[in-house]
């Protein structure tokens, strides 16, 4: 019997008990289907994550801020410090303390870091309102880690460093409060921006919208330019007595984009010993893609517990079908039929039951998935640009078809092994 030949009798053969069949093949659907929805999403999610994390900012940056101090101990919290509380510097109205922000002297700490290239502050710019054209106003919130984002714009052009001119990136959602109906409406029209200095009055700042960015997961608010952050800072600042000192909440320090990992864990902690603690966009998402995994995994593990009870229906099935075929089995080994091709015979049978059942079940999971996804993206996370929740990559749907092959394969060895070892003339005389 020819390759051909075992294949088709092993189709035909499935079928003999058809009830038997379906619900084996059933079995295994219900796996392949919720391994294919499990693995889908997290491809979607990965790549959406990945797409946010690109637009965070360069890989070759660090975000420093001072070591967080523990707040509390196993006895209580800690002791009043009226001197540091009195020696912050953040500038805030009425000499009140910001123990956590950055110096010049600590940007200088960092800049001497060895393996540090530059050192920029993240200054915190506290807008009121944005104003367009005296329309109603509406509270505005600064982005302000715009200097190392990498923007994804719906409308309009980035951010210049180099230009004088007050330039802003507005986030889509704010289109439709200022007036606008699309993205390329509001590029070049000019807004007003309302900020308080260090005695509370009110000052207008205006600005021209240079694009439209949409909304992000991990960013959010607007992006000021350089021109516009600076003029912003100046009036934040007015006001304030002279004996106060510029603090920053964060610095941005670059490093070799070409260093490796065991240079920048130096870098890190050559600024841990210096009291400092530095993340990069790796270190800020990986929590996020951790706790994503994890539920992935165990969704994953759920579809593998079901694709393992569909494994010992095939092993029923192919059982019953041997005992049922005896005579028949016998016939074909009198017949010149080797053991071999006998066990080939019951393994293309189980094979082709687990591929049956993983491609109708990874079918209808790419269209409902397909479904769902779109739905989703239309209406409940409509404000989360480029996200599909189910993102169906072939080479994953072709693994998981031929996991579940092979699962159906190991599980159809006992049977198939059971009848390869028939007696001709035991199995000839079997009623």
């Amino acid at each position: 019997m020819k390759l051909r030949d075992v294949l088709s009798s092993a189709v035909s053969n499935s079928f003999r008990s058809k009830t038997r069949t379906v619900l084996t093949v059933l079995a295994i659907f219900i796996g392949a289907f919720t391994l294919t929805i499990t693995s889908a999403i997290g491809t979607g999610i990965s790549n959406y994550i990945e797409t946010q994390i690109s637009s965070i900012g360069s890989t070759d940056v660090l975000t420093v801020t001072h070591a967080a101090e523990d707040a509390t101990t196993d006895s209580g919290p800690a002791p009043y410090d009226p001197d540091a509380a009195s020696s912050g510097s953040g500038g805030l109205p009425g000499g009140a303390a910001a123990p956590a922000v950055l110096s010049e002297s600590d940007l200088d700490a960092i800049a001497d870091v060895e393996g540090i290239l530059t050192v920029s502050p993240v200054v915190s710019v506290s807008t009121a309102f944005i104003q367009h054209a005296g329309g109603e106003r509406f509270e505005l919130s600064a982005n302000a880690s715009a200097a190392v984002s990498i923007p994804d714009l719906a409308a309009g052009s980035p951010l210049s460093a180099d230009t004088e001119t007050n330039e802003i990136l507005l986030p889509t959602s704010y289109l439709d409060a200022l007036g606008w109906d699309t993205a390329e409406d509001a590029v070049g029209q000019e807004v007003t921006i309302g900020i308080s200095d260090y005695l509370g009055d009110l000052h207008e700042v205006d600005a021209i919208v240079a694009g439209v960015q949409n909304e992000s997961l991990f960013t959010s608010g607007a992006a000021l330019g350089q021109h516009l952050t600076d003029e912003l800072v100046a009036v934040q600042n007015t006001g304030r007595p002279d004996s106060l000192q510029q603090g920053y909440v964060a610095a941005t320090a670059t490093f070799d984009p070409d260093a490796t990992a065991d240079q920048v864990a130096a870098i890190k902690a050559d600024l841990t010993e210096e009291g400092f603690s530095a993340l990069t966009v790796a270190d800020q998402i990986g929590a996020v893609q951790t706790v994503i995994n994890g539920i992935i995994g165990v969704l994953n593990a759920f579809a593998v517990i079901a694709l393992i009870a569909a494994g010992f229906g095939i092993v029923n099935t192919l059982l019953m079908s041997v005992q049922e075929r005896t005579r028949e089995i016998g016939l074909m080994k009198a017949m010149g039929m080797g053991s071999g091709k006998v066990f080939a015979l019951f393994s293309a049978e189980a094979v082709f039951i687990g591929f049956l059942g993983s491609a109708l079940g990874a079918l209808a999971a790419i269209g409902a998935g397909t479904l769902i996804s779109s739905v989703l993206s239309d209406t409940v996370l409509a404000d989360l640009e480029g996200l599909q929740v189910m993102q169906f990559a072939p080479a994953s749907v072709a693994t998981i078809i031929l996991v579940v092959m092979g699962i159906a394969f190991l599980a159809g060895t006992l049977p198939a092994r059971r009848a390869a070892r028939q007696n001709p003339i035991d199995a000839l005389r079997y009623e």
